[in-house]
């Protein structure tokens, strides 16, 4: 078998038995495909025969070629943000429950990992969102996400008062939980939640969706994608903000202070396997067409 691939990365989740056990699997399986097995040093030693060199995972998509996460959509996030420093290639065993980005089933590894390292795979790119927590002129705090930068209320119950701008133009000022800005890849998580659309991952737009406001008529808005955007927290009884980047806490945000987010320089690329089609997807991961509602039985 000839691939392009020669040096394979492998990333999971250490606490999650069933991700553990296909990277077991998947070590196996590539040992015999004639490539390099880089593992996790977070990943204990699987059950197999097979070699495999631990490495760390800030260092390991940079010696990789291809990396491959195992687990639900976090992990795919994780490993993301970690290959798109190096340019290198996702594709991704899903584990988890919904799977959004984890195009492979367990019991599709061997046909689908055969299938890309043959060269019959498709690949896109996929835009990334860099934040940035002000204090004054210096920046405090940074990060960069696949999915959303999401703001926060912490530690009360009082709601959050900020205002949007968006290229240097006042757009709103909000009252509620917070505020989520999301990319194509990730209007299917946290912004969704908060009535926001859908928007196919090739698209340059973001969108803008508040958290429980306040106000009804404060809604999820699309701008275009290379859009700058700032939030500024205004004081209301000390309430400050927690800001995260795909789930991960990057700082607090306190009264007076400013959050600029913008398009990531780098992209991340994904790699899907023959037959990817991104619609059947929000088909069989949003149950569209079915009739989901509890069937009670009739009464006596």
């Amino acid at each position: 078998m000839s691939s392009s691939f020669k040096r394979i990365a492998i990333l999971g989740n250490p606490a999650d038995e069933a991700a553990l056990e296909t990277v077991g699997a998947v070590v196996e399986y590539l040992a015999t495909a004639s490539v390099e097995v880089l593992v996790s040093d977070k990943l204990p030693e699987p059950a197999t025969s097979a070699k495999r060199s631990p490495v760390a995972d800030d260092q390991i998509a940079g010696k990789s070629d291809l990396v491959i996460a195992i687990g639900g959509d976090g992990t795919m996030l994780y490993a993301a943000r970690q290959a798109s420093v190096h340019n290198v290639p996702v594709l991704g065993i899903n584990r988890g429950r919904l799977g959004f980005l984890a195009d492979i089933k367990p019991e599709e590894i061997g046909a689908g990992i055969d299938a890309v390292l043959a060269g019959d795979f498709s690949s896109e790119k996929r835009m990334l969102l860099k934040v940035e927590i002000l204090k004054g002129d210096k920046v405090a705090s940074a990060g960069v996400a696949v999915n959303d930068i999401v703001i926060k209320r912490r530690e009360t119950a009082r709601m959050l008062e900020y205002q949007t701008i968006v290229d240097g133009i006042y757009v709103n000022t909000h009252g509620g939980d917070g505020f989520v800005a999301a990319t194509p890849t990730g209007s299917t998580a946290y912004a969704l939640s908060c009535g926001g659309p859908i928007i196919e991952p090739s698209m340059d737009a973001l969108v803008l969706a508040p958290i429980c406001p306040h106000t009804l008529a404060d809604r999820p808005i699309v701008i275009p994608g290379r859009a700058i955007i700032e939030v500024r927290l205004l004081q209301n009884h000390g309430t400050n903000a927690d800001v995260s980047a795909d789930g991960e806490l990057i700082g607090e945000l306190e009264a007076g202070e400013r959050l600029r987010i913008v398009v990531a320089d780098q992209t991340i690329e994904l790699i899907h396997p023959p037959g990817y089609d991104y619609f059947s997807v929000l088909r069989s991961k949003l149950y569209w067409g079915r009739d989901t509602r509890d069937r009670q039985p009739p009464r006596d």
